[in-house]
């Protein structure tokens, strides 16, 4: 079927991580969709971050030869944190579809394939699977085919591309949970059953290993606590059995997650 290509806005949001930019740049801007906006959000760096965006800003500004599919906007000044971030990035875009990407892609056609499944189905929103990574070790892998909230059920974050009238209508990321707005969020636009969500089984995304919602104990902990508040106030029934099935499949995907791993270094 086809379709107008849609603008799709990507949201990098950063502070102090020069390596890790320079990796998820490189993988955004090795992507075959023919129209990729990316909007970073700088929280004020002082580790040479926000010169290494300036030098990538002004290369793909200058250079449409190479850099023709892409075009790109920035800002450095301090924020209040990540979710602060996504907010103004949202607000900066002007893409028909926004995603937030601060990691890696696993292949060059990653955007197109959500593109494509989003405009093919109708869909409002599409998501695929996932692992975190420590360099080239899987710690875990999500792998979460569309099902039930009240089961612990959950999409990946950092592989839900949007439509832009889904901010629109559901509202942006909330602040005040320090570690948990992108669950919130994703809580507050599925609760009701009217999203219309497609699901590609495919690793699409690699995420670093480490942030916010996987900081050890005391940071999965908070990560918890925030998340069953998210139920709470979204009135979403059976919080703590919700919780507790969420926890049972987040351990699920660390075992699957070492599995894979042994088995892979078993075959090398």
């Amino acid at each position: 079927m086809e379709h107008k290509i849609k603008k799709v806005s990507l949201i990098m949001t950063t502070y102090n991580c020069h390596d890790q930019f320079l990796i998820s740049i490189e993988s955004a801007l090795d992507q075959d969709y023919p129209d990729i906006e990316l909007v970073i959000v700088d929280g004020g760096s002082t580790d040479g971050t926000a010169d290494l965006i300036r030098e990538y800003a002004d290369k793909i500004s200058k250079d449409r030869e190479k850099y023709g599919n892409f075009t790109c906007k920035w800002i450095s000044e301090p924020d209040k944190g990540i979710y602060d971030g996504m907010n103004k990035g949202i607000g900066m875009s002007s893409g028909d579809i926004i995603a937030v990407f601060n990691d890696e892609f696993t292949c060059r056609d990653a955007v197109s394939n959500y593109v494509h499944i989003l405009e093919d189905g109708n869909y409002d929103a599409v998501h695929s699977d996932l692992v975190y990574a420590d360099g080239d070790v899987w710690k875990r892998y999500w792998h979460m085919p569309n099902g039930n909230l009240h089961l612990g059920w959950m999409p990946a974050h950092p592989t839900l591309y949007i439509r832009r009238e889904v901010y629109d209508r559901y509202g942006l990321y909330k602040t005040e949970y320090r570690s948990s707005s992108d669950y919130e969020f994703m809580i507050r636009i599925l609760a009701d059953g009217r999203l219309k969500l497609g699901y590609i089984p495919k690793v699409l995304i690699k995420m670093f290993y480490g942030g916010t919602s996987s900081a050890g104990l005391k940071g999965y902990a908070r990560n918890t606590r925030e998340a069953y508040l998210s139920l709470v106030n979204n009135k979403v029934a059976f919080p703590i059995t919700i919780i507790v099935l969420r926890i049972i499949r987040t351990l699920h995907q660390y075992r699957v997650a070492d599995k894979m791993q042994k088995e892979l270094e078993h075959y090398n």
